[in-house]
């Protein structure tokens, strides 16, 4: 058995060698994966930035546009996957690259043929919407089996990194040359560390089910909103479990650029960690076979975990920004200015 992924291993040593940049400008990296394209490749890429296809965002096996890892030669490759390392953090680079590789896992696990492409590492689609590097806003988008990575920049500058959903099946590698492997490891142990921090008290306001729903609420919803009941909010911890709190929304922001997470940590400080709170439901065990759930809400984010189909062994996890998911407000005020009645009276005169 073998759980290589096929793309050939020298990329990934290859781009793991590039210093991660600082900036959030991916304009020209955009640029150069969009150039090295053929034009049958590139009308498959490319989206205007208003099309209804930039909000086409799932996570489950399912038909996508976009070209994907079999379609491109090794400099198409190179250049689709120096994109992915640019608009990640390192932590976000490492899960990604992971949860490629959980697909042949997973096919052997479901016993499926080894030419069988319903559980494919190579099944990971490209897509760009607008013009990078152009006057007008753009974004890009990378997306298949358990990820679904969404970025929206107002020209040269990231402004949503959301939504931003990686998921593991198995979460835990039960057999085989991988047994033990955990991609979504640090969410789990530092949610359940979280949970078994609060007093008997305290989870009597944080745990809202003792059975966690089947899934992540939000699901693939175009426009996500703060869930009910809220949780045990940040101010009702004592400053341990604050510091903990902290570290597990910190861990999750640690997918994203630092450029990024230095915006969202800007409007934590605005907002507050005080409006942050944090709910549980399902089993308090951290194991196989145990369904368990929880979310954080606060500074107009979202986040979900969920562990419980496949006899709770398969995580999801997702961040949702109520403000800027897909670019937001910002986005389309620009948007707007640049494409309504205004600016066409402009051009007419």
């Amino acid at each position: 058995m073998t759980y290589l992924l096929k793309i050939p291993l020298c990329l990934f040593s290859l781009l793991g060698s590039i210093a991660h940049s600082s900036s959030q400008d991916l304009a020209p990296l955009a640029k150069e994966f969009i150039g090295s394209l053929d034009t049958e490749l590139k009308e498959k890429a490319c989206f205007p930035f208003d099309h209804e296809e930039r909000f086409n965002w799932h996570f489950v096996p399912r038909e996508r546009k976009g070209p994907t890892f079999h379609d491109f030669n090794e400099q198409q490759k190179a250049a689709a996957l120096a994109l992915m390392h640019a608009s990640l953090g390192e932590p976000g680079v490492e899960r990604t690259e992971a949860i490629f590789t959980l697909e042949n896992i997973l096919r052997e696990v479901e016993n499926r043929p080894a030419n069988d492409d319903y559980r494919d590492p190579l099944n990971y689609h490209f897509s760009v919407f607008g013009n990078p590097g152009g006057t007008k806003e753009w974004g890009w988008r990378l997306e298949g089996h358990h990820l679904s990575l969404n970025f929206s920049s107002d020209r040269h500058t990231i402004v949503s990194s959301t939504p931003s959903f990686m998921g593991s099946n198995p979460a835990l590698v039960l057999s085989g040359p991988e047994m033990n492997r955990q991609v979504l490891a640090n969410e789990t142990n530092m949610g359940f560390a979280m949970l078994h921090s609060l007093t008997k008290t305290q989870k009597s306001t944080a745990i809202f089910a003792d059975k966690a729903p089947f899934d992540i609420i939000t699901s693939n919803d175009r426009n996500a909103q703060l869930l009910q009941p809220i949780g045990i909010q940040y101010s009702a911890l004592n400053p341990e479990q604050q510091k903990l709190f902290q570290e597990l929304i910190t861990l999750y922001l640690s997918r994203f650029t630092p450029a990024y997470q230095g915006l969202l940590q800007d409007r934590i400080i605005e907002q507050g960690w005080g409006s942050f709170a944090f709910a549980w439901a399902g089993s308090e065990i951290n194991s196989v076979g145990e369904p368990h759930y929880y979310r954080i809400q606060g500074a107009d984010l979202l986040i979900e975990y969920d562990n419980i189909q496949n006899n709770a062994n398969h995580v999801h996890t997702v961040i949702r920004d109520l403000q800027n998911d897909f670019g937001g407000d910002l986005l389309l005020s620009h948007y707007q200015k640049d494409h309504g009645p205004e600016s066409k009276e402009k051009q007419g005169k």
